[in-house]
C-alpha cells in the first residue's frame, strides 16, 4: 500500500451509504479479481457538490463546484414542486461555490449555464488596497478557482520585468495557516486602482470559468441544465431507495421464515 493509513470523513461516507444493501450494480473491476459498483448511491449530488472535469474524444465537461447545503436545499425543493424552473432553483442554489473562493462578476454567465447548460462565470480576485506611510500596497487573500498561486506571481513578476505593469515595487507570498495573502508592494508615484485594473487584465487575478453541464445519462452524454441534473438524481434516488426496501423486505422474510421453524 502507498498510504499506511487512510479513512473516508464523514461525507464520503455518505457516497457508500446503503452499497451493501443491493442498491446498486456491480461489475468485475479491470483484472476480474474484484467486484466494484457501477456508479455509487451517493445521498447526496456530489455531480454539483463537488464538480466535474473532463475531456474525451470531441466532447469536454467542466461543472463547477456547489455548496452542499444549497443544493440539498434545492433538491428538496424540486420534490416538493416539481414545476420549478432552473431559474427558480437559483432561490436556493445561488451559483458556484469554489474552494478558493474569488468573487464571481454578475449573474449572466450563471443564469445562462443553469438555464442552458453551458455559461462563462467571470471570476476575480478578492484583493484590497492598503495604504502605510505614504506608500499603497495591494493584498490578495482570494484566487479564481484552479488558478496556482506561484505560477501567478512569477507571472506578474515578469510582467513587471517586462515593462508591461510599472507600478509594482515588491511582490511576495505571506500565505500561512490563517489562509492565503500576497502582498503588491506599489511605488510611491502608482495609481493603486490603475494597477490593479491592469493586474485583472493582464493576469489570472481575472479568470473565466466555461461551464459545460456535460454528463452521461443512460450511458449517453447530454447538456443539462441545473433542473435537469436534479431531475435525474432524484430519479436515481427513488430507484436506490427501492432497492434498497426490497433487499431489507427480503431479509426481513428470510428470518421471519427462520423464527417460525423455531416456534
Amino acid at each position: 500500500m502507498r498510504y499506511t493509513e487512510a479513512k473516508m470523513n464523514k461525507i464520503a461516507s455518505e457516497m457508500l451509504r446503503d452499497i451493501n444493501k443491493n442498491t446498486v450494480d456491480f461489475i468485475p473491476n479491470f483484472d476480474g479479481e474484484e467486484k466494484e459498483p457501477v456508479v455509487l448511491p451517493s445521498r447526496y449530488p456530489n455531480l454539483l457538490v463537488n464538480g466535474s472535469s473532463g475531456i474525451a474524444v470531441g466532447m469536454a465537461t467542466n461543472i463547477p463546484p456547489h455548496n452542499l447545503g444549497e443544493v440539498i436545499d434545492g433538491t428538496i425543493a424540486l420534490i416538493d414542486n416539481p414545476e420549478l424552473t432552473s431559474l427558480e432553483l437559483m432561490t436556493y442554489i445561488k451559483g458556484p461555490d469554489f474552494p478558493t473562493a474569488g468573487i464571481i462578476m454578475g449573474k449572466s454567465g450563471i443564469r445562462a449555464a443553469y438555464e442552458t447548460g453551458k455559461g462563462r462565470i467571470v471570476v476575480r480576485a478578492k484583493a484590497e488596497i492598503e495604504e502605510e506611510n505614504g506608500r499603497h500596497k495591494i493584498i490578495v487573500t482570494e484566487l479564481p478557482y484552479q488558478v496556482n498561486k506561484a505560477k501567478l506571481i512569477e507571472y506578474i513578476a515578469d510582467l513587471v520585468k517586462d515593462k508591461k505593469i510599472t507600478g509594482i515595487s515588491d511582490l511576495r507570498d505571506e500565505s500561512d495557516r490563517e489562509g492565503m495573502r500576497m502582498v503588491i508592494e506599489l511605488k510611491r508615484d502608482a495609481n493603486p486602482n490603475v494597477t490593479l485594473n491592469l493586474l485583472y487584465k493582464h493576469t489570472k487575478m481575472q479568470d473565466t470559468f466555461g461551464v459545460i453541464m456535460l454528463a452521461l445519462v443512460d450511458n449517453q452524454p447530454q447538456i443539462l441544465n441545473l433542473k435537469q441534473v436534479l431531475v435525474h438524481y432524484i430519479n436515481f434516488q427513488k430507484d436506490v431507495i427501492t432497492r434498497r426496501t426490497q433487499f431489507e423486505l427480503n431479509k426481513a422474510k428470510e428470518r421471519a421464515h427462520i423464527l417460525e421453524g423455531l416456534i
